[in-house]
């Protein structure tokens, strides 16, 4: 088969991308190894940048995040006791909107596929060769037969795990990461929202975070050991540490609920350089992971492609490449920035064991300067939102 752009992914990155092509015209097909019930029911976390939600309202997928997603306009942090707004549309005149990854995927899987898109879900045994020459290929098997996509260009869509960032030579890329100490262990609680906003709270036992997912629906996190398991955890064990890292001196009080999901995530910071081979590019996780505590990593994928799909515009129409030469350069500039302030606020609100007294009261010191600097606030919020 015959394609202009051969996507290997279909979370937010791959999808946005060969919705962002068709708006050009430009032919795609996009391959997933998991199936569509699968992606449409891995629950990810889910706050959209002022950019995002523009982009996605912009493109006509925006629909139902604008009926169904919580527009925030700040958030809190919570620590000493006491919690502190910070006021994300008074600081920046920006908002974020909660609404899960999930979500994001199902409008993009109805968008492509009510435009006639080619989709191809459960495949397996996907390979990429020749990306140094003008007529790549992805093979693939699907529904018992092997098939072979020949492209103008291929772009990696397929996260961390994929198969796209290895068929780059480690001779031509530079990986940079680092593994924090320390992991998140999530709940999903049927429950009223315990807060408006979420609250990023520090305590000397670790971090947690209180967000939401539906009105019905809340999505928890509490800081633990990368390496326990989630067995180890009753629900009346999560409860009192939840109860112990969150609630303050003013009475507020979190709201219980029936535990329906529990589990444990790693923490990392990774990125791949550059973001380029040939006719192979990387988007979102393929190339780049962030610690959460940021809530950059679908915004990350979604500036990506935007970046990628301009470039591959600026191809089709005029027969210019300098866009696609510029990808990397621009989009890593993103990237960088991104991980500079997901490190920035896991660095300032999690516990590290090994912390010396004096780097315990520097974390306090910097919590204490963010909430009553109305500069360092600012500078918090506009990287919050995405607003440079």
């Amino acid at each position: 088969m015959r394609t202009q752009v051969a996507i290997i992914g279909a979370g937010p990155a791959g999808l946005f991308l060969s919705h962002l092509l068709h708006l050009q015209g430009i032919e795609s097909t996009v391959i997933e190894i998991r199936s569509r019930a699968d992606i449409e029911a891995t629950i990810r976390a889910g706050v959209l940048e002022q950019g995002t939600m523009d982009l996605l309202t912009e493109t006509g997928v925006g629909e139902r995040m604008r009926a169904e997603g919580a527009l925030h306009h700040g958030f809190e942090l919570a620590f000493g006791g006491r919690r502190h707004r910070i006021d994300l549309q008074g600081l920046t005149g920006k908002s974020i909107t909660v609404y899960p990854q999930h979500e994001v995927i199902k409008d993009l899987v109805a968008a492509r596929l009510a435009a006639g898109g080619d989709l191809r879900f459960e495949v397996s045994n996907v390979a990429v060769d020749r990306i140094d020459s003008s007529n790549p290929i992805v093979r693939f098997d699907h529904q018992g037969a092997s098939h072979q996509i020949e492209a103008d260009f291929v772009v990696g869509c397929d996260g961390f795990h994929g198969v796209s960032r290895p068929a780059i030579p480690a001779s031509l890329r530079e990986d940079y990461q680092r593994i924090y100490p320390f992991g998140w262990f999530g709940i999903l609680v049927e429950s009223a929202p315990s807060s408006d906003e979420l609250i990023y709270a520090q305590h000397d036992r670790g971090f947690a975070l209180i967000s939401t997912r539906t009105p019905t629906v809340q999505r928890l996190y509490f800081q633990c050991d990368p390496t326990d398991h989630v067995d180890n955890w009753s629900d009346d064990r999560i409860w009192n540490e939840l109860h112990t890292r969150v609630e303050n001196t003013d009475g507020w009080r979190l709201n219980e609920g029936k535990i329906f999901q529990k589990g444990i995530i790693g923490m990392r910071s990774f990125v791949s350089a550059p973001m380029r081979c040939g006719r192979l590019f990387l988007a979102g996780d393929a190339a780049h992971i962030v610690p959460p505590t940021g809530a950059k990593g679908m915004n990350l994928a979604i500036s990506d492609v935007n970046i990628l799909s301009k470039a591959l515009g600026q191809f089709y129409r005029q027969g210019s490449e300098q866009g696609l030469d510029t990808y990397s350069d621009e989009a890593l500039k993103r990237v960088w920035r991104a991980e500079y302030f997901s490190w920035y606020m896991t660095s300032m609100l999690h516990t590290f064991a090994d912390a010396t007294p004096f780097e315990r009261q520097m974390q306090r010191a910097q919590l204490d300067n963010v909430v009553n600097s109305r500069a360092l606030a600012t500078a918090l919020a506009e990287n919050y939102v995405g607003a440079f």
